[in-house]
């Protein structure tokens, strides 16, 4: 029996990423649309998917993983809508009624964080576990949260960016926030931030520079928060900066000093690699996460 085809699209503020596929390991084609304005944005996205049609078949439905703000509520009357975003010309933006018009077929909205973790709960690194936590740290910073194959949802979508952090030691940074200034994770961690406090971008500092122990510690203050209100059981860093691996070690060994043996969990005493990790899926968790809230939309 023929597996069905779904359709998955991983929204990003700089590009689009989508794929066809039936499973984490069969995506059979995928391309990358800059992210402009919606029209040509999601005009070039309709138009990829109507000739995988035509290719491959039709597709049983499609995954939504985007950029936010977003209402990903179902019974709200601006359900699928990008919504309070500051990326230009796409507020407002009803993204599930447009793909739906033009494919007409089930479709799964979410946050491109929420859909990651989902991915990595099911096919990735936290394969097994009941919870998981994924966050991506890189242009912005966002975190998802997955139960028992839930995504977190409630009032809107987490906004873990954007969580009350306070300066490390000799930081003077104004931060990069709109909306906190240096007040929250997302002003003085995300790549903009580290680029415009050094005047270089993240990925050409070297590993001793002091920006890498200032990042390691604003991540593990939002940890140990993250840690202590949800309990993952598994923490997935992500996103551009994370590439820096060097920075997994210290973030660990600040979790623990943070928690101060509060939580006896061997994973944090212990600053297990397996607790605080990389991607198991790497680049992909975004497009397959994707995939799977089709799967699941279709059921």
């Amino acid at each position: 029996m023929t597996k069905p085809l779904y359709g998955a699209i991983e929204a990003g503020g700089t590009k689009f990423v989508c794929g066809v596929g039936s499973g984490p390991e069969a995506v059979i084609e995928r391309t990358t649309i800059e992210t402009t304005t919606p029209r040509a944005t999601l005009a070039g996205t309709v138009a990829f998917f109507r000739e995988a049609v035509e290719r491959h078949g039709e597709l049983a439905a499609l995954g939504i993983a985007s950029f936010g703000p977003i209402d990903c509520r179902p019974s709200s009357s601006s359900y699928g809508r990008i919504t309070s975003t500051p990326k230009e010309g796409w507020r407002e933006t009803d993204f599930v009624g447009i793909m739906r018009e033009a494919l007409s077929i089930p479709i799964g909205f979410d946050t491109d964080v929420n859909a990651a973790a989902l991915a990595e709960w099911r096919w990735g690194c936290a394969r097994g576990r009941s919870n998981c936590l994924y966050v991506t740290v890189g242009t912005g910073i966002g975190g998802g949260f997955v139960v028992n194959g839930e995504t977190l949802k409630g009032l809107l979508h987490p906004e873990m960016g954007h969580v009350r952090v306070t300066r490390e030691q000799g930081d003077e940074f104004g931060g990069n926030c709109p909306f906190h200034g240096s007040a929250c994770l997302e002003g003085m961690a995300a790549g903009p931030a580290i680029e415009k406090r050094w005047g270089a971008a993240a990925h050409t500092l070297p590993p001793a520079h002091q920006a890498w122990a200032w990042e390691a510690g604003y991540l593990a203050q939002a940890i140990v928060n993250w840690v202590v209100t949800l309990s993952p059981e598994a923490i997935v860093l992500g996103g551009g900066v994370m590439q820096q691996g060097h920075l997994f070690g210290p973030i660990r060994s600040r979790v623990r000093l943070l928690l101060n043996d509060y939580i006896q969990a061997p994973e944090i005493l212990e600053e297990s690699a397996s607790y605080i990790q990389a991607p198991g899926l790497g680049t992909q968790s975004g497009l397959l996460g994707a995939l799977a809230l089709a799967m699941d939309a279709r059921k």
